[in-house]
């Protein structure tokens, strides 16, 4: 039985957990590709940089804390639901990487950068 908040719940819809408390649903298909996804969001969310952001699969076992399993664009979104959604993951739309420069974010893209002031600052 999958958890509540188990990567998918419905099939051929991928549920992506916002660090605000939002969750996106997208329903996918055989050619879906996570920058599919990073693109619908990037609208989604009116931002005009992502490149500092990225989906990433969140999961924790017995043994270790949460660990981030970074996904790369190209990827087929069936085909990483497929490996992973019997075991109560997460997607979640997060901070790959810091910017060099944050002040530089602030004046290119503001959402982008209360966006990724939400997530550090907590």
């Amino acid at each position: 039985m999958l958890k509540k908040e188990a990567l998918l719940l419905i099939p051929n819809v991928l549920k992506v957990f916002l660090e605000n408390g939002q969750i996106k649903s997208f329903t996918f298909d055989g050619r879906t590709t996570v920058k599919d996804v990073m693109v619908t969001l990037q609208d989604r969310l009116s931002l005009r940089h992502i490149e500092h952001f990225a989906l990433v699969l969140e999961y924790s076992s017995p043994e270790q804390s949460h660990r981030f399993l970074l996904l790369q664009d190209k990827q087929p979104l069936a085909h990483v639901v497929q490996r992973t959604h019997y075991h109560g993951m997460r997607c979640l739309f997060r901070v790959s990487f810091f910017p060099k420069d944050p002040v530089e974010l602030l004046r290119r893209d503001p959402a982008a950068f209360e966006y990724l002031y939400i997530q550090v600052g907590t």
